[in-house]
């Protein structure tokens, strides 16, 4: 069971500010929280970071940091005071990054995880990149061990890895699970999928759902739908 009243984190996954300013104003109470990535980031910088923050919303600040410890450290300390609800780095980088990550970051406001394995790669591509044959979920688990042995709150992990993830590390450790698309709906460049009522029923504390809503005719029915999906999975 999900952590949060509202476990939906909605990914304004663009590069108009003045749109993302006013659908994060539009889902607020509809929604958990806000990701904010790195098309939002690099257009706009703190500046529109601060904008859809003024809609009150939890923002996840999804930057996906990757590089020496030191250089890691540093920029989450540049970004320190923006204070986003979650951070995160890739835990790929290793335990002293993360260990870097983590006292960088010192205040009590903000989570900082780690990403196991992108929810766009399946057990094909981590073959292709160099890991053995069918190791994803293998391979997700170790990381996960690592982050939280490096000191970070939790991880962003695909559904697929949740049982491991949750059965071994517990429910103190957090978990965000993008990928996450309603029934018949297209995949587009996701492979590790699933519905939001398995993901929160498997164990996810947070669900990433971008597309499925701002895409949508109407956002604010959407989201409200997808978290109806949720409670009705968690009351069965």
């Amino acid at each position: 069971m999900s952590r949060y009243e509202n476990p939906i984190f909605c990914a304004l996954d663009t590069t108009d500010l003045e749109w993302a300013v006013a659908l994060a104003h539009e889902l607020r109470g509809h929604v958990g929280g806000v990701k904010l990535g790195l098309e939002f980031f690099y257009a706009h910088g703190r500046d529109g970071y601060g904008r859809v923050a003024d809609a009150g919303l939890p923002v996840f600040l999804d930057l996906k940091l990757h590089d020496i410890p030191n250089t890691v450290a540093g920029g989450l300390s540049s970004l320190a005071d923006l204070e986003p609800a979650i951070v995160n780095v890739h835990a790929g980088g290793g335990g002293a990054m993360m260990r870097a990550a983590a006292g960088a970051v010192s205040s009590g406001q903000t989570q900082v995880i780690a990403v196991t394995i992108l929810t766009s790669l399946d057990s094909g591509d981590l073959t292709e990149i160099g890991f053995r044959e069918g190791a994803a979920n293998e391979h997700a688990l170790s990381l996960a061990r690592l982050t939280k042995a490096s000191g970070l709150a939790g991880v962003v992990c695909s559904t697929h890895d949740l049982t491991a993830i949750r059965g071994e590390l517990g429910a103190d450790f957090l978990t965000v699970v993008p990928g996450i698309r309603p029934a018949g709906a297209d995949n587009e460049d996701q492979k590790r999928i699933a519905t939001p009522a398995w993901a929160v029923k498997t164990g996810a504390d947070i669900l990433v759902i971008g597309r499925p809503i701002t895409r949508a005719d109407d956002p604010v029915a959407a989201a409200q739908a997808l978290a109806a999906e949720c409670r009705d999975a968690l009351d069965a």
